[in-house]
């Protein structure tokens, strides 16, 4: 039985009234949330920028749901800033907790003034980082020189049940390489075939875990209303890598999606007026073996679609809570730490 949470965008939506959604969403019967980590929306009109860690916090405090959050360790982050982030909502939050950790976006990650890096350098940081984060989680001491620093960090409060380090992933190369490293495997709503790709690709490579997958909807009783929310919330939101990695700011992103035309979007979202329509599309993804849906709706308003969908659909796909959130290896000890690739030249 599936596990379908509601996203919680914080690109879209004033955090306090993300806080009265997920509240609701619990009691109209999703049984999970995850949460977008943003220091910039994707475009100007969409216009928040809550600070996910401390808006988690509230969130957990006030719910019994699981949450997940999406984050990039490596440059606005540092890696030992996050690990105390994941262990501090792991001790007060036992087995409630999963992050998925990617290599990031230049719109997010450009204000440290650093140079942005090629994706084949932000691949390698995020490597070290995962291991700093899994040898700070496991207790130990740490001291690492490679493409990220750390000078003997340690963290003193920690989970009792480790949480969940997830790979996310938009292609098939990245789904492979988190592989190695990664509790499960977190992607977005694309073409079947590509999405069957990508899985045989993780579990080829040896991947564990949970397959989750966050979908993009928009949903009206108007169908031209659905259409409209989507094109004016997300049509920013259609570039393939690595235009979406590039970026750097809401304004560039309004700017490249100028001619973007309301039907091209849906190639991103999932919309329809059709309530029936959103079910047969869950069900699919369902099909092709995910154990976790987060739907994400598009629209800056909330509470219509967690009604229409907790009425409607949630009971057609027989949801269930979700297991306990936990590490499934234990971390490595620290000493082994090192960079895991010779430095990578700029281009």
């Amino acid at each position: 039985m599936p596990v379908i949470g509601f996203h919680n965008s914080h690109e879209q939506v004033h955090p306090a009234a993300l806080l009265t959604a997920v509240q609701h969403a619990e009691d109209v019967g999703f049984t999970a949330a995850m949460c977008s980590d943003h220091l910039t929306p994707w475009n100007p009109r969409q216009g928040e920028s809550g600070f996910a860690w401390s808006w988690l916090g509230a969130a957990m405090a006030t719910t019994g749901l699981p949450f997940g959050a999406v984050n990039a360790p490596g440059q606005r982050y540092h890696p030992v800033i996050v690990a105390q982030a994941v262990a501090t909502l792991g001790a007060m939050f036992p087995g409630r907790f999963w992050v998925a950790l990617g290599s990031g976006e230049a719109m997010n990650e450009h204000v440290t003034g650093d140079k942005w890096p090629p994706k084949q350098a932000r691949d390698a940081r995020l490597r070290e980082c995962v291991d700093v984060i899994r040898a700070l989680l496991a207790g130990e001491e740490v001291t690492h020189d490679g493409l990220v620093r750390v000078e003997r960090a340690k963290i003193y409060t920690l989970p009792e049940v480790q949480p969940a380090l997830i790979a996310p992933a938009v292609s098939v190369a990245t789904a492979r390489n988190g592989a190695d490293w990664a509790d499960g495997l977190v992607t977005i709503n694309q073409p079947h075939d590509k999405l069957r790709e990508m899985i045989a690709a993780y579990r080829d490579a040896g991947g564990q875990g949970k397959l989750v997958l966050q979908v993009h909807v928009s949903w009206d009783p108007d169908p031209d209303r659905a259409l409209g929310i989507a094109h004016d919330q997300w049509r920013s939101n259609v570039f393939p890598p690595p235009l979406c990695w590039d970026l750097d700011s809401p304004e560039a992103f309004e700017q490249a999606s100028a001619h973007v035309a309301p039907e091209h979007v849906t190639d991103a979202v999932r919309v329809s007026a059709d309530l029936g329509q959103h079910t047969a599309w869950l069900q699919e993804y369902l099909d092709l073996g995910f154990d976790e849906i987060y739907l994400h709706h598009v629209g800056k308003e909330q509470r219509p679609f967690l009604d229409a969908f907790g009425e409607h659909v949630l009971p057609q796909l027989g949801v269930t809570a979700a297991a306990p959130v936990a590490a499934i290896d234990p971390p490595g000890p620290a000493e082994n730490l090192r960079p895991r690739v010779d430095p990578v030249p700029a281009p």
